[in-house]
């Protein structure tokens, strides 16, 4: 029989490849504009974009601001995405989770 792996070694081994998957896969990321981008300059509009309100963010543009070379930007920028989203995607369940602790059992 096989044991059943205990539930904090899934999380940390996807969290691992969620961490290498952003670091490392986002090198490899093509640097050509996207779908949006190439069928706004063959319309011929590309021209008319403005800058979001983030474009002056620490990670805009998929990069760090502040680090050179475009890979070891991206790659930081993507490790930094995924970060921020397991903080505010844990804080929301352990905020449910424990919210949904308080309701009365019948």
């Amino acid at each position: 029989m096989s044991r059943r792996p205990r539930t904090r070694t899934v999380w940390l081994v996807g969290v691992a490849v969620a961490l290498l998957v952003a670091g490392v896969a986002s090198w490899y990321a093509s640097g050509s504009p996207d779908g949006l981008e190439w069928a706004a300059g063959r319309a011929g509009f590309l021209g008319t974009a403005e800058d979001s309100a983030a474009a002056g963010s620490p990670l805009a543009d998929y990069s760090v601001r502040g680090v050179d070379g475009g890979r070891l930007s991206g790659g930081l920028a993507g490790v930094a995405g995924v970060l921020v989203t397991l903080v505010l995607a844990g804080g929301l369940a352990l905020l449910l989770r424990r919210r949904g602790d308080r309701t009365p059992r019948r």
